[in-house]
């Protein structure tokens, strides 16, 4: 999880000063010398190392059942009116974002964006979009070269969008003796009017025409004191002739419309309106026209100038200005600027302004406008914990407690983690964990994170068996591993340290706990390990800081640098070529960061970073590495298959493959060849194009490459093959893998043996994969489908304790329960990874259960959360479907 996700607390600073950091004794050392630490009795203080950083509050919805939330949400969508379903679809983003599934938030935002009914909450929501996807922009170039362009999120012409103001039609009892003309005098000029045509404009202007005014009587009017000059004058009397403005300029049109809002003139006014709107091209113009629109409640002009705004998000809100015109608003001018929009755009602006800063005024404000403008009490949740988040950082305890306790009241139980810490910063420590003990006793079943929040007020035994039921209940969170480590390490007990931080490394690459394990391999002189962490933390995000903030980790890998053995070019490749043998990922992204320190052929190593940090399920960083990868390709066919690459991965298959044709037409080359046999094997449901793939693969390996490339290359040929039941083939691709030592490739042969009805001698190909490969767990998982039920049984409890996000093994250990009749158990086991893991399978497994069960109630409510996951999965909207009809 990024930073971005965290906010940290200063609570709890009474907490055990096990581990406390004073990283300058060692950093402020000459030359970026590190003390010798041979001597065990001044070991670089072990102790004084590491600090683990509390579990943070996080300022998102985070519903004790979200399930039940997706599915209320799911079923009011599909009743509700046209207006209220953009609402629906923020309140799903918010819950998506409380459980760190961005995707699946970005999903949820579109489809707001896309049911939106007014232009205000098409502009709101398509500039939240284009916020969240920033850094995509590359994709739309790319589609363009293509010739495939997007419209999106574009800014939009409002005016078109509201419905234009028209003139009443006049209906004029004429008196005799008033003149069809009148003439307005305005200091020493004189303009002549249509009397009538200027008495349509406005009541006013009709009843100080046609009325019992003493006006009514006069051929000549003298407008002077109504501070409008002749100019504006003329143009009034131009537009009631002709209904159109044309060739006005802008402070004219300015005059015009304060003129039109004095005298009701609506038609006016809403020209003026529009005619200003469409001057406004850019950040300056939008700010010194947003006040006026404002003032003078123009809905066009100022929705033009907010779209402005919103479009040039984040950028537009470190401009003091802007973020002025946007706070000091009362409920009238939000109302001209965002329709019934207002909501939304305030938990757009907050969403940005916390990731900008959490503890800003600027933040503050938007916030306390989130809570306003809420029309609900899940609006108001959402508003009122994050303003105690906020509260809590800028210190102002009494406001946070009041903001927490509010959405606690309202149903939001994890606002008690706000409380607890105020009430522990307070002094009153007990009753910070009497207040989570009356939470976890009153909810069923508990949560993870409540029994994590109240080890921060115990110690000893009872703070462990707090963090191992946290574990145990939600397995991703990070801070019981990171105390554990470092308590372990603090009893000198370095090698269970390891292992504790280890587990979650081993499935989850968490900044924090990487940080934890590279000062674990510093108070152990281990400067190699030390160096593999940082360099790999720097990979996932090149301006990582340390200790709270204060050291840049690239300071201390300079420092940590000194302190190991200068590799070659040559020792780069052996090494990485060790590690991605042993499939140690992380040890490979080292790798890679240290050669692209030199200059070495950077495209390559960015693409190979590329691939190794989709393997450790950080997409972000991996496009990243990607995009990196085009920037510094060598030549234009390198080029060409990393944007066919970039193409792909964002689900543009056939742009992808157009691309790698390109490549080839320039020069054929094993990439390009295998972009094309990887993206059309894994995209055509046509069986026959499985020779093609095979083709392209074998072009692949004539091609110069080196051995980590193609043995995965030979890898996937094996798979078509197998595909293909052409086993004798398959095994060949396979062993050759082998011998350029593709690890992977023992996954292949065993299967090979299974289709062979040698099943002893798949379990043994498996075997050998988990002994040489350092992340196993999927290697585990095959090999329980190569054993009988103990052994597979044993293989999924091991898949579960390296990996416990991968579902399969839930699911196979609930349909042996199932198939033994146990159903309550069968559906504990879905429930347990359902806690922490928002998956559609499991869902719709249980779903089936409950229905098996007759429990006709859960299984729609399962129903309903997973297509909120998965909208157009056709098994569970049959599923669905089928449950629907048996509801009373």
């Amino acid at each position: 999880m990024s930073d971005e996700d965290f906010y940290p607390s200063d609570s709890c600073s009474k907490e055990s000063h096990l581990n406390s950091l004073n990283p300058q004794s060692w950093l402020q050392v000459e030359r970026g010398k590190l003390p010798s630490s041979a001597s065990s009795s001044a070991p670089l203080c072990r102790e004084s190392f590491i600090k683990v950083p509390e579990p943070q509050i996080l300022p998102h919805y985070k519903p004790l059942d979200y399930v039940e939330v997706l599915a209320q949400i799911h079923e009011e969508l599909e009743s509700c009116s046209l207006e209220d379903r953009s609402s629906l679809y923020l309140l799903q983003y918010q819950v998506f974002r409380g459980l760190g599934e961005t995707k699946l938030g970005q999903r949820s935002l579109r489809s707001a964006w896309q049911e939106s009914t007014t232009v205000h909450e098409k502009v709101v929501f398509g500039s939240w979009l284009r916020y969240e996807k920033q850094g995509e922009e590359v994709i739309a170039e790319l589609l363009s070269s293509c010739g495939k362009y997007s419209e999106e999120f574009v800014p939009l012409d409002i005016a078109s969008y509201l419905p234009v103001t028209s003139p009443e039609a006049a209906s004029v009892k004429v008196k005799r003796h008033i003149s069809r003309n009148v003439v307005f005098k305005i200091e020493q000029e004189r303009i002549a009017c249509d009397r009538r045509k200027i008495a349509s404009l406005s009541a006013p202007f009709h009843a100080m025409l046609y009325g019992s005014f003493t006006e009514s009587l006069l051929d000549e009017i003298d407008m002077s004191e109504n501070h409008v000059t002749p100019s504006a004058m003329r143009v009034v009397r131009d537009f009631s002739v002709a209904n159109v403005l044309i060739g006005v300029s802008k402070n004219l049109l300015i005059e015009v419309l304060v003129f039109a809002n004095k005298f009701c003139c609506e038609s006016l006014k809403d020209a003026c309106d529009r005619e200003l709107a469409s001057l406004v091209s850019s950040m300056e113009c939008a700010v010194e026209l947003m006040d006026f629109a404002l003032e003078e409640s123009s809905p066009t002009l100022a929705a033009s100038c907010l779209q402005v705004f919103l479009y040039e998000l984040p950028e537009s809100l470190t401009d003091e200005r802007v973020v002025e015109a946007l706070t000091r608003v009362n409920r009238s001018q939000v109302s001209t600027m965002a329709g019934k929009a207002s909501f939304s755009l305030y938990s757009c602006l907050t969403e940005v302004s916390m990731r900008l800063d959490p503890r800003s005024d600027r933040t503050l404000a938007f916030l306390e406008k989130v809570v306003d403008f809420a029309e609900n009490d899940r609006q108001r949740v959402l508003g009122f914990h994050r303003l105690g988040c906020t509260r809590l950082l800028r210190k102002e305890y009494r406001e946070a407690e009041e903001a927490f306790e509010t959405a606690f009241n309202l149903g939001h139980v994890y606002s008690a983690t706000g409380l607890a810490r105020i009430g522990y910063i307070q002094g009153h420590k007990l009753w910070g964990y009497e207040k989570l003990t009356s939470v976890i006793s009153s909810v069923s079943p508990p949560l993870g994170w409540m029994y994590q929040e109240r080890s921060l007020y115990c110690e000893g035994d009872k703070k462990l068996e707090d963090l191992e039921k946290a574990t145990e209940l939600d397995p991703t969170l990070t801070y019981p591993y990171m105390y554990r480590a470092v308590k372990l390490m603090s009893e000198q007990n370095a090698e269970a340290a390891l292992e504790e931080i280890n587990r979650i490394l081993g499935f989850k690459l968490a900044l924090e706990c990487l940080e934890i394990r590279f000062c674990l391999y510093l108070g152990m002189d281990d400067y190699e390990a030390a160096l593999r962490d940082i360099q790999a933390a720097l990979t996932l995000c090149p301006d990582y800081r340390m200790f709270d903030g204060k050291v840049a980790a690239r300071q201390l890998r300079t420092l940590v640098y000194e302190h190991v053995e200068s590799w070659t070019t040559a020792d780069c490749w052996m090494q990485l070529y060790e590690k991605w043998s042993n499939v140690d990922d992380i040890g490979s992204l080292s790798v890679i960061y240290q050669m692209l320190e030199a200059d070495a052929c950077k495209g390559v190593l960015y693409f190979r970073q590329s691939l190794l940090l989709l393997r450790l399920k950080c997409p972000e960083a991996a496009m990243r590495s990607l995009q990196l990868a085009r920037e510094h390709a060598s030549s234009d066919h390198e080029r060409l298959v990393y944007e066919g690459w970039i193409l792909y991965d964002t689900g543009h298959c056939e742009e992808g493959l157009q691309k790698a044709k390109e490549s080839i037409r320039i020069k054929r080359s094993f990439e390009a060849y295998f972009l094309q046999a990887y993206a059309l094997a894994e995209s055509s449901l046509d069986p026959s194009s499985s020779s093609t793939v095979v083709s392209l693969l074998e072009d692949a390996l004539k091609c110069p490459s080196d051995r980590l490339r193609k043995g995965q290359a030979l890898n996937n040929l094996g798979s078509v093959y197998v595909d293909c039941e052409k086993l004798d083939l398959a095994a060949d691709c396979y062993i050759n893998a082998l011998k350029v030592r593709h690890t992977r490739a023992h996954q292949g042969l065993a299967r090979v043996h299974f289709l062979r009805n040698d099943k002893a001698a798949a379990y043994e190909e498996m075997t050998r994969l988990i002994e040489k490969a350092q992340n196993n767990a999927s290697a585990y998982e095959k090999r329980s489908e190569y054993c009988d039920r103990e052994l597979a049984k044993s293989d999924l409890e091991m898949v579960t304790r390296l990996d416990p996000l991968r579902v399969y093994p839930y699911r196979y250990r609930a349909a042996v329960l199932m198939d033994s009749r146990k159903e309550k158990e069968a559906i504990e086991e879905l429930s347990r990874a359902i806690a922490f893991k928002a998956d559609l399978h499991l869902l719709h497994l249980r779903a089936a259960f409950h229905e098996h069960n007759g429990d006709v109630s859960s299984a729609l409510r399962d129903c309903r959360a997973a297509l909120s996951v998965d909208p157009n999965h056709q098994e569970m909207l049959e599923l669905h479907s089928r449950v629907n009809s048996h509801e009373p």
